[in-house]
């Protein structure tokens, strides 16, 4: 396989991987350090790209559904979203720093959409968490 579909197919895991969609970036960034000889801060930026926009898109999508917060259809109820809004009031914008983690890390980002985190600060806060979990992936590999 090739370095370019290699660097395409870890951007893609990971863009998928930070959207509500279940799916694993991590097991591609090892698999693509161990697999090729593409320079690690090179797999670094790639795939935090690919999550950071994958993100972007939650958070986009959070700008767009909470308009329809009062229809029968929406995904979370008034209780829910005052639970939200109350974690992100106590925690503050900081919460997106543990944006990585799994199950909880895709939400947050589209409560931030929700709750209007102005975009520099939400792709900050973002960005210095997925960088970090993927440098510290290949740091443990290494």
């Amino acid at each position: 396989m090739t370095s370019l579909a290699i660097l395409a197919g870890l951007f893609a895991s990971a863009f998928i991987a930070a959207t509500i969609f279940p799916a694993q970036s991590e097991a591609a960034l090892i698999a693509a350090a161990l697999g090729t000889a593409e320079p690690w801060g090179l797999l670094i930026a790639v795939a935090s790209l690919g999550n950071v926009l994958g993100s972007l898109t939650n958070w986009l999508l959070g700008r767009w559904i909470v308009h329809y917060r009062d229809r029968p259809w929406f995904p979370a109820s008034p209780a829910m979203l005052a639970k939200a809004e109350g974690w992100y009031a106590r925690f503050g914008v900081w919460s997106l720093l543990a944006s990585f983690l799994p199950v909880i890390g895709d939400p947050l980002t589209v409560v931030a959409g929700m709750l209007r985190v102005p975009l520099a600060i939400f792709l900050l806060l973002v960005t210095i968490s997925k960088v970090g979990r993927y440098a510290a992936i290949l740091w443990a590999l290494a």
